[in-house]
């Protein structure tokens, strides 16, 4: 597969997009600052609407099929919105670092024609769909307000001077003027998106209006940032996606674990961003494209990654391992150790460090089976023990109930026996050894206390 760096994938995407509208861009590029930080903040893994066309991809080839249909259950789905048309979406974000400017990524990789914006705008958001009017800016895109995404492409706006709190919200909205079928999508969005008819982009208030939980076509926030600044990406399945949080809550392990490094002075300087899909596998297509398919753009293609956390593999095991399983679900502990070990070696080459994270116990859970269980157990060690990876976080022990390590304490389970609810999110945040982040000296010092 070819890996495409951030960069000129975003340059060569906004090219393609001006360039259908007529607009110039080549000197808005050119009066870009060199030598600018800049930091993810902000992101969520695009995936296909559920029930939607056979899905590609961007630099990695064309993926078909649709969700298995016995997968388990996942909390909050959202309604299936199928289109917009003369709408305005404003969409809640939870950002994680602080930053001077910001600039936005929208995303069209599952979509099958153009997709067209009428304008978008960011701002600092004061809750249920309401804005600091003061905080509004206008989004562009080499220069224009509107701008067209081709299929499977992405435009990245350019930079507008906002102030960005750490561990506060922003409101993204985007006006579609023409018809258009929601074809890339983040479905567990976990926050209150609003939807009005006609553009309504700069008024403050919308909390009258329907909503969905999901994200719509965006894809990310970046901050301008000090050169310290660097980034974790959580990257994983509903566990890490946070599919049993409380909405509008910010409860999920990665935003938990937010609070806690930018409340510590060593770790402070780091910022966290959440690329779980619930149903996503690591081998095969699940509810999301399969995690080796999309891990250059949603690990490697991230700005200022320098960790990358890993809690993948249970779909894999829970739809592989069950006793009526299909032939193309089948799989060893042996495949999914060499799935992760192609992950680990894509990121080293990048330089960018890798923790494995053990997976939670799953008695009791829809997909369970004894098989499984071993699978799951046999894989946990190889985690532990087979020195892959630069860190391990021992989300297993941290869930596991002591009177039955098979399955999730109980006052975790939030009823599936597979995800947590809030407090065994936090006790995943809290599992986590912060001198991991910190220079290699305190790292070292960790290491021997332990």
């Amino acid at each position: 597969m070819r890996i495409q760096a951030r960069a000129a994938r975003h340059r060569a995407t906004v090219l393609f997009s001006v360039a259908l509208m007529a607009a110039p861009l080549a000197s808005n590029l050119a009066a870009q600052p060199a030598g600018e930080h800049w930091v993810a903040t902000w992101a969520a893994s695009p995936q296909p609407r559920a029930g939607g066309p056979p899905r590609t991809i961007q630099s990695t080839g064309a993926l078909k099929g649709n969700p298995p249909a016995n997968a388990p259950a996942r909390a909050n789905a959202p309604a299936q919105i199928t289109g917009f048309h003369n709408q305005t979406i404003r969409m809640t974000v939870p950002v994680s670092i602080a930053g001077t400017s910001v600039r936005v990524e929208f995303s069209n990789a599952y979509g099958t024609e153009a997709l067209r914006i009428g304008g978008a705008h960011v701002a600092l958001d004061v809750g249920t769909g309401v804005i600091d009017p003061k905080s509004d800016r206008e989004l562009k895109f080499g220069g224009s307000a509107s701008f067209s995404i081709p299929p499977g492409a992405v435009a990245i706006s350019d930079p507008v001077e906002l102030s960005v709190p750490k561990l506060s919200e922003l409101a993204v909205s985007v006006y579609l003027p023409e018809e258009v079928s929601v074809l890339t999508m983040h479905n567990t969005g976990l926050h209150t998106t609003y939807i009005t008819s006609d553009e309504t982009l700069s008024i403050a208030s919308l909390s009258a209006v329907p909503t969905s939980n999901s994200w719509y076509f965006l894809s990310s926030v970046d901050v301008l940032a000090p050169a310290s600044d660097g980034l974790i990406v959580a990257f994983g399945d509903s566990i890490t996606d946070g599919a049993t949080s409380t909405n509008d809550a910010n409860k999920s392990w990665p935003s938990q674990l937010a609070g806690r490094l930018l409340a510590n002075p060593a770790t402070s300087h780091l910022a966290i961003v959440n690329q779980g899909i619930s149903g996503n596998r690591v081998l095969r297509d699940g509810t999301g494209t399969n995690a080796l398919a999309r891990f250059d753009r949603d690990v490697i293609a991230q700005p200022g990654v320098k960790w990358v956390m890993i809690l993948e593999g249970i779909n894999d095991i829970g739809q592989g391992a069950r006793e009526n399983a299909s032939p193309d679900n089948a799989l060893t502990v042996d495949d999914l150790i060499g799935g992760m070990n192609q992950l680990i070696g894509r990121a080293h080459m990048h330089g960018i460090k890798v923790i494995g994270c053990t997976l939670t116990p799953y008695k009791g859970a829809a997909y369970y089976s004894d098989k499984g269980e071993e699978m799951r157990e046999a894989y946990n060690q190889w985690i532990r023990t087979g020195k892959a990876f630069d860190a391990v976080v021992d989300f297993d022990k941290a869930t596991e109930d002591p009177a039955d390590p098979k399955q999730i304490r109980p006052e975790y389970n939030i009823r599936d026996h597979l995800h947590p609810n809030d407090a065994g999110y936090k006790a995943m945040a809290d599992a986590v050894n912060l001198a991991i982040f910190a220079p290699t000296v305190a790292r070292t010092t960790a290491a021997k206390k332990r």
